[in-house]
């Protein structure tokens, strides 16, 4: 099939690239967001879909808005069968549906009708979910709500990360996605609508939402932590500043008052709800990222002192 492909950050690249290295489809063009300022330096640079799609000499669009009509003109022009889309980050008019034959193809990083939305990994971990996966589904005018081709599954690890999870996903919902490609091609695939039953919504994730409160229990702040590492970051507020934290491990043994820091030769504990945890790599700000221990003894800690 001839296909326009819509992505723009790494997780998006995966699927691409096994579209590309397939043989069976023509990616004839590539949409993705406009390049944008990156790094200390404020560079203008192309988004990963972008760079791949660059490195093809695939021809890239980067429309401001999906519903521009040079891009809509171009779109028609370029008449593809399919619009395969991962994660590309802007919303698509109708007018923009009704262009390819077979419609947009979305692969979404949750078990549907489970998490629509910007951030179903975020949302799975932070939840206590023990499975999760990736689904193919037809765009519709609904948030996520059309009908699935195609799902595969994977287990949520009791010390998984949003990044990690996420890589996994983005590595088994590329070929996901490409054999929803093909069942298309062929005609054998045909979607199923969503159920009624089992809807839950994942918002985007805001840095306010990472921030830690250590007055709740053990196991929902390691979700926590877990369900916004590496992005946006956990953090808590120590000595007036934000410090940003990275994994921790819960401990089954006593420990301090919710949000007091107990600092030992080996290790530095941070009490919760019901269970201490121990701090792994912490960031304190203009400092790079250490071991916790390490910046307890910079910080000369005193008795008492609280994340909060």
């Amino acid at each position: 099939m001839k296909l326009v492909f819509a992505g723009t950050p790494e997780p998006a690249v995966p699927a691409l690239r096994a579209l590309l290295d397939s043989g069976r489809h023509e990616v004839v063009a590539v949409v993705t967001r406009p390049d944008a300022q990156a790094g200390r330096g404020r560079r203008v640079v192309r988004s990963p879909v972008g760079a791949l799609a660059d490195s093809h000499g695939i021809e890239v669009l980067t429309p401001a808005r999906a519903g521009d009509p040079a891009f809509l003109a171009r779109l028609t022009e370029l008449a593809p069968d399919a619009c395969p889309v991962v994660a590309y980050g802007a919303l698509l008019p109708q007018a923009a549906l009704d262009i390819p034959r077979l419609g947009w193809v979305n692969l979404h990083f949750s078990l549907l009708p489970a998490w629509r939305g910007a951030a179903p990994v975020q949302a799975a971990i932070r939840a206590g979910d023990e499975i999760t996966g990736a689904s193919t589904f037809r765009i519709v005018k609904e948030l996520d709500a059309g009908p699935v081709f195609g799902v595969v599954t994977e287990t949520i690890g009791a010390t998984d990360t949003a990044g990690g999870l996420l890589g996994r996903l983005a590595e088994s919902g590329a070929k996901l996605l490409l054999s929803t490609m093909d069942g298309l091609a062929d005609g054998s695939l045909v979607a199923r609508e969503q159920p009624a039953e089992g809807l839950s919504y994942a918002p985007k994730v805001t840095v306010e939402d990472a921030r830690v409160s250590f007055a709740d229990p053990a196991a929902a702040v390691d979700r926590q932590i877990r369900s916004v590492s590496p992005d946006p970051g956990a953090w808590a507020e120590f000595r007036g500043e934000r410090l940003k934290l990275g994994p921790v491990t819960v401990l089954d043994e006593p420990g301090p008052p919710p949000g007091e820091i107990v600092v030992e030769r080996k290790r530095v504990l941070v009490g919760t709800a019901t269970k201490p945890l121990r701090l792994g790599e912490v960031q304190a700000p203009g400092k790079k990222r250490m071991a916790a221990t390490d910046w307890a003894r910079g910080s000369r800690i005193e008795q008492g002192e609280r994340l909060r």
